[in-house]
């Protein structure tokens, strides 16, 4: 069966909003108008090349920051069908998770953002904040628990990020985009910004506002390659961020359309970002994909087997979840 959900970063098409929706009969729109062009940074390159150097000590450190912690619906970001999740005897109710951003900080690339935490109006000043409107009643970001704003963690920093890699723009994770300098280059991955629904008249608005004085955003070019012909085990598409094999993005589509992991090869071994490819432990433990927040729940399980037939390949990996710490971060095996 074809398992597909509506989707936008803590939203579903269920109950009230569901109704409205087809109550209104609005047309499926992009989830922003923001302004997108080509990447220009990063080299397709393949699964294969990136695994031969993965496990080589790396340059580039990962600070991983928690902006806020927070709850949602578990059957959002679990999928509650699986058998495992039957099984256990898994139910729908309040899932706590942190909203966070990665520091990546290269020895001459500089720090990169990946994802971008909460704004500090969000918790200072509600009202001001790029989340508004219906959505934020819909999403119950009134009882998001603000730890680090991103304005105030970057004042701590010798200078400006030189980049924001996103995982994917569902508002929890471009919530900290606006603490961001406007001269900051903004990169997702393909197709991120044309999937339509109608839902995304909802999130529209808030998702302008998060981007609103940032430059184009500079899409990824994934390509096909041959190293990788014929391995079930290949990613979608595998780009050589900064072309020195430090830093890895890697196309994982499922959770939306353009959804990014990113491995990072560190001083310490590697680093894992699954981005919400894996929102939660137990989802990861137990290889059960996440619930109604995906849009496309068979690539979702696909991308999914991936990461994991990943870090079961390398078993030193350190592997850090969209939403959640895993209780021993080394857990590829």
């Amino acid at each position: 069966m074809n398992r597909k959900h509506v989707v936008f970063g803590g939203l579903t098409a269920v109950g009230g909003l569901g109704a409205l929706v087809l109550g209104i009969g609005l047309v499926g729109c992009r989830p922003t108008s923001h302004p997108t062009a080509p990447s220009d940074l990063g080299t397709p390159s393949s699964t294969a090349t990136m695994e031969a150097v993965l496990d080589e000590p790396g340059p580039v450190t990962v600070e991983t920051v928690v902006g806020a912690n927070w709850a949602v619906p578990r059957s959002a970001v679990i999928n509650l069908e699986h058998p495992k999740a039957k099984a256990k005897g898994l139910e729908d109710g309040d899932e706590p998770i942190e909203v966070v951003f990665h520091a990546l900080r290269h020895p001459t690339r500089g720090l990169f953002l990946v994802d971008t935490g909460v704004e500090r109006a969000l918790r200072d000043h509600p009202a001001d904040a790029a989340p508004r409107g219906i959505i934020v009643r819909f999403m119950k970001m009134e009882t998001m628990k603000v730890t680090h704003d991103t304005a105030g963690w970057l004042a701590q920093q010798p200078g400006p990020p030189a980049g924001v890699f996103l995982t994917h723009i569902h508002l929890d994770h471009i919530t900290g985009m606006r603490d961001v300098p406007s001269t900051t280059p903004v990169y997702v991955g393909p197709g991120e910004t044309t999937e339509r629904h109608p839902l995304n008249g909802f999130v529209r608005r808030s998702t302008n506002a998060a981007l609103a004085d940032k430059g184009p955003l500079r899409t990824w070019a994934f390509a096909p390659h041959a190293q990788d012909a014929g391995n079930d085990d290949a990613f979608a598409g595998v780009i050589d961020v900064f072309g020195d094999g430090t830093v890895w993005a890697l196309w994982v589509p499922g959770h939306t359309e353009g959804s990014i992991a990113f491995a990072v090869r560190t001083p310490d071994g590697p680093v894992l970002l699954t981005g919400d490819a894996s929102h939660t432990a137990w989802g990861w433990e137990n290889g059960v994909e996440p619930g109604t927040f995906s849009a496309d729940g068979e690539r979702s399980v696909e991308s999914l087997r991936e990461l994991q037939a990943l870090a079961k390949r390398h078993p030193t990996i350190d592997i850090r979840l969209g939403h959640q710490r895993l209780p021993d971060t080394r857990r590829g095996s």
